[in-house]
């Protein structure tokens, strides 16, 4: 009898269980910024002597710090402060975009510690050439995070378009097709770089914005939720109790190329009136009267003139509003998450594009929970983005696995 269910793990060893709970108690300090050993403990059910036998394990890896004294306001000694580490370990993130790309070094709490961007036309250019800039661009960060102390576990590549395998299978406004971008990278960041070499991955940039929306948003915010990248093409994840829902290939998410008239204007990836022709930051600035290839200088400008009452950009706005509010509901019918966050460039626009996107959803969602004014299509955090998010993924990695890095 076939059966559809995963394999059997292996037993667990004793040295599995120990790195499990090195991952339990580190986590432990991580999310609770500091704590005690009592506090660990308490939070992770293991015992006090185990936990403390932990923390030195930890804390001669350098993944933790201690500090000073405080009191639980029970009976006992006070206990010694916990905090992640400040130096030592840290994560890197490169967001190569259509007109940007930035580079973005976190360290274990995910605090930033450097961030660099280029702006600059991504489109047209050879990949390797595109890569190489963003390689460069890298190795100055690296420099500055070595002065800081700090040692790269990794760096991900936050990238527009379907990603697998470290293959950028296609982005169209990139013009990429079957680009083996974790390959080219890690070879010109060799060049460059005086750093050891470390290990390079890539994502999606949409489903690295919306992991850094889930770890660096406001506390208490949904889990469940379809975020939006507006960048020059338009973007989608969707996070489902605080997982990434990646697809059966790894290429879910890819609202923008939702069609929203199959007659419309012709779209990079080769369709007809897909969302992004008219949400998107091209349709945006060129409706709106401003130069589409302006970039960051433009949506700031279109900002500006709809705060002045501007029709164009008014116009514009509702437009794009209407359109994303039409595709949204369908989302929202299928998926039924909890929000919609607005990111990339659509956080800045979100007073002009919430007010008709919400229309749409009212009159289009069955469940009718989505009525004007309900809050649940907001604005990302300003907290996290795609290069953030994709530093945070590698810190991830070390937190799940803090003996094994340590051990590299």
């Amino acid at each position: 009898m076939k059966s559809n269910l995963a394999p059997l793990a292996p037993k667990a060893d004793q040295d599995t269980v120990r790195r499990h709970n090195l991952s339990l108690v580190l986590r432990a300090v991580h999310d609770e910024g500091e704590a005690t050993r009592a506090g660990v403990a308490a939070r992770v059910r293991l015992t006090r002597a185990a936990v403390s036998s932990l923390v030195e394990q930890l804390l001669e890896g350098g993944f933790v710090t201690e500090s000073g004294k405080t009191s639980s306001g029970q009976a006992g000694r006070p206990g010694t402060v916990l905090k992640p580490a400040r130096t030592g370990v840290a994560g890197v993130g490169v967001e190569i975009n259509v007109d940007y790309t930035t580079v973005c070094v976190v360290d274990l709490a995910g605090t930033d510690r450097v961030r660099l961007t280029e702006h600059l036309d991504n489109r047209g250019a050879p990949p390797a050439e595109v890569l190489a800039r963003a390689a460069r661009l890298t190795s100055r960060a690296l420099d500055s995070a070595g002065q800081q102390e700090l040692r790269p576990a990794g760096v991900t590549l936050a990238l527009p378009g379907l990603v697998a395998g470290g293959t950028v299978r296609q982005a169209p406004n990139l013009g990429w097709n079957g680009v083996p971008a974790d390959t080219l990278f890690a070879r010109e960041l060799a060049k460059c770089s005086e750093a050891p070499p470390v290990a390079v991955g890539s994502e999606n940039e949409a489903n690295l914005a919306a992991l850094a929306e889930l770890w660096f948003g406001a506390p208490g915010e949904a889990r469940t939720f379809l975020y939006l990248s507006g960048e020059i093409g338009v973007g989608g994840a969707l996070v489902l109790n605080g997982e990434l829902l990646r697809g059966a290939h790894g290429f879910a998410g890819e609202i923008g190329h939702v069609p929203v008239d199959p007659a419309g204007p012709e779209c990079r990836c080769g369709a007809r009136g897909c969302l992004e022709r008219y949400a998107g930051q091209s349709a945006l600035l060129s409706g709106g009267g401003i130069d589409e290839g302006a970039g960051a200088a433009g949506v700031a400008e279109l900002e500006r003139r709809a705060r002045a009452g501007d029709e164009r950009a008014l116009t514009a706005l509702g437009t794009a509003g209407r359109m994303l509010g039409r595709v949204l509901a369908g989302a929202v019918n299928l998926l039924d998450p909890q929000t919609v966050v607005l990111g990339g460039v659509y956080r800045a626009l979100a007073p002009w594009l919430t007010p008709p996107a919400e229309a749409e959803l009212a009159s289009r969602v069955v469940s009718g929970l989505w009525p004007r004014g309900s809050g649940r299509l907001r604005p990302s955090s300003p907290s996290g983005d795609a290069a953030r998010g994709a530093a945070a993924l590698v810190v991830e990695a070390v937190l799940d696995d803090p003996a094994g890095w340590a051990q590299a």
